[in-house]
């Protein structure tokens, strides 16, 4: 076996047993045991158990991120790069949800958990909040960018409005993680930007078509 096989090998089986069991619980010799290798292999290629877990944490981070940047990159105008960020977030969780084979849906709930574990269910001194914040800089840069096209409103700060976009999407992620009910697709996503663009309010609505980045406008200056 290479040395990145084996190293796949402790991560995979790592990424099982910690998002099933939690940091704390979870030992070296159930992980080792689970990946079919010895316990120098682990503390070879991460130090120690909480090297192991940073590792996920931040696998778990950084390919969510790539996945975001690349997919915002494919649209032309901020309704469009939002959708397809969006679907890179939603399509994600999905592939989570029912890939159960897949180390996905393990290193989205230890993403997670690491946010709302308590201190003591966490190693000491894990790095996560950078992470964090860089994803939410970039939807912070996609808002700033709607600003200064004209399609969002001024009169909000770009971090609030980066707030109220990412905070549905990554509670909607967590209720499919708990009470999967509906597919999170390219759709749901389209419906999400729409409904962020036009808002709720009727008076809104009637006043112009929320798929059309002028009409966004319009409704921003408003």
């Amino acid at each position: 076996m290479s040395h990145s096989d084996t190293k796949r090998q402790i991560l995979d089986a790592a990424a099982r047993i910690f998002a099933h069991r939690g940091y704390a619980a979870a030992s070296v010799q159930e992980i080792v045991d689970a990946a079919k290798v010895s316990k120098p292999a682990l503390y070879y290629y991460f130090g120690d158990k909480a090297g192991l877990y940073q590792a996920l944490v931040d696998e778990a981070h950084d390919a969510r991120h790539e996945r975001v940047r690349a997919a915002a990159a494919r649209g032309h105008d901020l309704r469009s790069r939002l959708v397809e960020a969006l679907s890179a977030l939603l399509v994600e969780a999905l592939s989570a949800l029912f890939d159960f084979v897949h180390a996905r849906q393990e290193l989205v709930r230890i993403a997670f958990a690491t946010t709302l574990a308590a201190p003591g269910e966490l190693p000491e001194g894990l790095c996560r909040a950078e992470k964090c914040q860089r994803s939410m800089d970039f939807i912070e840069s996609l808002m700033k960018a709607g600003q200064a096209e004209g399609v969002l409103d001024k009169r909000f700060d770009s971090r609030e409005l980066a707030y109220a976009l990412y905070g549905q999407v990554n509670f909607l992620i967590v209720s499919q993680l708990l009470m999967p009910r509906s597919a999170l697709n390219r759709q749901t996503a389209e419906r999400i930007v729409d409904l962020f663009l036009s808002g709720a309010a009727a008076r809104r609505a009637r006043a112009g078509s929320c798929h059309a980045p002028a009409g966004a406008a319009r409704l921003a200056a408003a």
